[in-house]
């Protein structure tokens, strides 16, 4: 049996484990080819099901459920498939389907219009190409699904793990557990799951993956003077996660030919670049303009949560100052003091609000990591 689906989970590969989807009267049959070559099925019945639009194209119908084993995501394009589909599926699917139907309807009808423009700056000249390349990657980035973008940075973040000495329980953790509760539940519609990791070093320094995974160093925990400054890195870091700046990193550095593939449908152009950035995700560095966005967007998150923002200018002004420009988090995040009265700035123009300050004591914070707390003037 060819197989005619592609299925998302836990255990499988980042690109996606190729099976073959029978459609019965009470649900879905998927079958899995095994190294032994006997097929691996496992069943499930539609009433578990949920129907949305997705795919690098838009016309795939994607089914979740979830089992033993964890979420599962299904990806069918075969037409043959999806039509037997929605002649089976219990009147309880019928409106999810007629949503996705006119959910690819709007989406072609954009893709037109997209394409067109595409084109054109295709057959420009060189230097029409060179100016819309960045059209180009955001087309290209817009057609990764997010479920592509977590396997991709989770397999990062996994080997980064393997190798670091990881904060795993006590108030440095709870502190950060605390601010990140704090920001992500002013995130309207957020598509990722955040996973917000401690790890042991020195170094001035966190750092976001594609997909909703960030690290935080126990070294800017020690630098920071309250856990509002802490705060501001944190919101600056989900703010790249939330504008896929590190996607737009990934597709730049491979190519304009690829995100020209990936516009245009190619998807084993997709998992082709999947495979081969592996760890190379950890070296990316972000663009003048996507740290501005990550700065402007994070006083944004920082407001609405109702935590100070004013820490966060203070944290990037410390680290512009004299002395601190060796520092590795000025080497992926360059702070200047332009910059920072920008910053300023855009607080200033932002609604009054009133800080809710955190629940826990920072002195105690600092003191479980073995520094000495920075008094805090």
């Amino acid at each position: 049996m060819s197989p005619n689906a592609l299925c998302f989970g836990d255990e499988f590969p980042a690109a996606g484990a190729p099976c073959f989807v029978q459609v019965d009267t009470g649900g879905l049959t998927i079958a899995f080819e095994s190294d032994e070559g006997d097929g691996v099925r496992e069943a499930t019945q539609f009433s578990a099901l949920t129907v949305s639009a997705g795919g690098i194209d838009h016309d795939h119908l994607v089914v979740k459920w979830n089992n033993i084993r964890g979420e599962r995501t299904l990806y069918l394009k075969n037409p043959d498939v999806i039509r037997a589909f929605r002649e089976a599926v219990p009147d309880h699917l019928d409106a999810p389907l007629a949503q996705v139907a006119e959910r690819v309807r709007q989406v072609r009808q954009r893709r037109r219009l997209v394409w067109g423009i595409v084109g054109g700056a295709i057959l420009s000249s060189v230097l029409g190409l060179w100016l819309g390349s960045d059209i180009l990657v955001e087309v290209a980035v817009s057609r990764i699904p997010v479920e592509w973008e977590q396997k991709l940075g989770e397999s990062a973040y996994r080997d980064f793990l393997t190798h670091q000495d990881v904060v795993k329980e006590g108030p440095a953790v709870a502190a950060v557990e605390e601010m990140t509760h704090r920001l992500t539940e002013q995130i309207q519609n957020n598509p990722y799951s955040f996973q917000v990791t401690v790890v042991k070093s020195d170094v001035i320094n966190a750092f976001a993956l594609p997909g909703g995974y960030v690290v935080v160093f126990t070294g800017l925990m020690k630098k920071a003077e309250n856990g509002e400054e802490v705060a501001g890195v944190l919101s600056h870091e989900l703010n790249h996660v939330l504008q896929r700046h590190g996607l737009e990193r990934i597709v730049k550095s491979v190519g304009l030919l690829t995100a020209v593939a990936i516009v245009f449908g190619n998807q084993q152009g997709l998992i082709g670049m999947m495979k081969q950035l592996g760890i190379e995700l950890l070296t990316l560095k972000f663009g003048r303009e996507q740290e501005t966005e990550a700065d402007l967007k994070g006083l944004e998150l920082l407001q609405r949560a109702k935590i100070d923002p004013s820490g966060m200018i203070r944290f990037f002004e410390r680290l512009s100052e004299k002395g601190e420009g060796r520092m590795e988090w000025l080497s992926t995040h360059p702070m200047s003091a332009a910059r920072a009265e920008r910053l300023k700035g855009e607080l200033a123009a932002l609604p009054k609000t009133l800080p809710v300050p955190f629940t826990f004591d920072w002195k105690q914070v600092q003191a479980s990591l073995g520094s000495q707390p920075v008094a805090v003037p």
